[in-house]
């Protein structure tokens, strides 16, 4: 099957692509512009996706995912950690694994604390106010890593869907021999959708979660007997407070 590219999105675009269209997928280069940091401060954060820990919560009796996860609160520029907590989710968000807490290892203090991580997060806030007005934004951050230990991997094995916040941001950190993988982003009240594969580290994708639902499909070994996997960084933001409170 044909890979698509994403479809790049200037910088002086996101808010009105997300206004419009209800998502928005920068490229590496422009993250890191976004930013005001460069790729290679990015790509120091990349080793710690070698030491996420077992999600021993699917219910499909996987093992071919690896995470860990923080919670914090940003309004402005103030950035606060809040103490390690559950992942929790309602059914209606997540008909698989919503409705009971979930408590995942933490992210280390070390990506926690680099400057490039707290930058990424400033922005998502802002972008989040920049969409919903300006106010403190309840975030959790997750890294992922869908390997192909068992043949096979599934990046959201919930299936297409919304996760009940305001703002969603997927970006790519690693691929490793691996094909699938497709980044697949719906309108949640119509037909429009769009379809594309993020090979690049860093690129990014935004998504407005009350305007659209997303999936990606699973990914498989290039080869046989090769071991793979994809990396991914999630980060919600939700108005008010953490879904669960």
């Amino acid at each position: 099957m044909r890979d698509f590219a994403p479809p790049a999105t200037p910088l002086d675009h996101i808010d009105t692509a997300l206004r419009q269209d209800g998502y928005a997928v920068l490229a590496p280069e422009a993250v890191a512009q976004w930013l005001g940091h460069p790729l290679a401060a990015l790509d120091a954060l990349r080793d710690s996706w070698n030491r996420l820990e077992p999600d021993d919560y699917l219910k499909d009796g996987g093992r071919y995912r690896l995470r860990r996860h923080a919670c914090l609160v940003v309004e402005g520029e103030q950035l606060e950690p809040v103490p390690h907590r559950a992942h929790w989710q309602p059914v209606e968000y997540n008909a698989l694994h919503g409705g009971m807490q979930r408590w995942f290892a933490p992210v280390q203090p070390a990506t926690l604390a680099a400057p490039v991580w707290q930058a990424l997060m400033r922005q998502l806030a802002a972008t989040a106010s920049a969409l919903r007005g300006a106010r403190p934004w309840f975030m959790e951050a997750h890294q992922f890593r869908i390997d192909t230990t068992g043949g096979i991997g599934r990046p959201t094995p919930e299936g297409a869907h919304r996760d009940g916040v305001d703002l969603v941001a997927v970006a790519l950190v690693d691929r490793h021999q691996v094909k699938g993988g497709e980044t697949r982003v719906f309108e949640a009240q119509g037909r429009r959708g769009e379809r594309f594969t993020m090979t690049a580290p860093w690129t990014l994708l935004l998504l407005d979660d009350a305007r659209v639902i997303h999936e990606s499909t699973p990914i498989q070994p290039l080869g046989e007997g090769a071991g793979g996997w994809r990396d991914t960084l999630v980060v919600t933001c939700r108005a008010g407070a953490f879904q669960g409170d």
